[in-house]
């Protein structure tokens, strides 16, 4: 799941407005969706709602993480 959260770390530094490094964060970012994508996890059959959800929960933890920071 750190893929996940690196993912959405880095969507969330590219949506930023006045961004700099946007070819890094590009990269980083498909990088990532590769790792994200071909994970053993979601190589087994599985109903679409679990991407979904596993973003989620992802986000709800870091909006867990930032409100008791």
């Amino acid at each position: 799941m750190s893929a996940q959260r690196s993912w959405a770390a880095t969507y969330e530094a590219l949506a930023r407005p006045g961004t700099t490094a946007t070819t890094r964060l590009r990269r980083r970012l498909l990088h990532l969706s590769t790792a994200v994508y071909f994970h053993p996890y979601w190589a087994r059959p599985r109903p679409t709602a679990g991407r979904a959800e596993l973003t989620a929960l992802v986000r709800a933890e870091r909006e867990h993480t930032r409100s008791a920071a």
